[in-house]
């Protein structure tokens, strides 16, 4: 089931964050360029649950992945040359997609990208845009069997911490 998580929600969400980056540690790569301590914290749910935006699947009372969803994109967003014409009202952006690593090959990142759709429709959105870490191939494939499709690549300041070499996808809603 996904849902509006809650504040009973913000622990575990921090903890999911945590499990990837120590789970890419474990595995000496680095997908996501998560830095542990640094971003993302347990200060991002905090912040982002009280304004509705944070979305969580759980099972069996489980947390087992969580992303944000909402209109605001990075100023990077700006210098793109973005396929389909929308204005910032029409663009609903993913930030912050995490399915533990515990939890991953049950079809749980698919679920929240279709969740993701079917909300931006409902929201009076024509497109969804977002960036991940240039190096991370299982979050591009995902994404690209879902519909989104590579609009550029650059370094921007992420989260006002440090500087990340992201891809910039899109999909636009039928």
């Amino acid at each position: 089931m996904i849902r509006v998580a809650t504040n009973d929600d913000i622990q575990a969400i921090a903890d999911s964050y945590t499990e990837v980056i120590k789970h890419e540690q474990e595995q000496h790569v680095c997908h996501t360029n998560w830095k542990l301590g640094i971003y993302p914290t347990i200060a991002v749910p905090k912040a982002r649950v009280p304004t509705k935006t944070v979305f969580v699947l759980e099972e069996n009372n489980e947390i087992c992945a969580s992303m944000s969803l909402d209109k605001s994109q990075d100023p990077g967003y700006k210098e793109l040359n973005w396929k389909y014409d929308a204005t910032p009202d029409e663009v609903l952006v993913i930030h912050t997609l995490c399915v533990r690593p515990s939890k991953s090959g049950h079809g749980y990142g698919r679920a929240m990208v279709e969740f993701a759709k079917q909300y931006a429709k409902e929201h009076g959105c024509k497109v969804i845009r977002l960036d991940t870490y240039v190096h991370n191939e299982p979050a591009k494939k995902l994404y690209e069997k879902n519909g989104f499709s590579l609009t550029g690549t650059r370094t921007i300041f992420l989260h006002n911490l440090f500087n990340g070499e992201q891809v910039f996808m899109e999909c636009k809603l039928d």
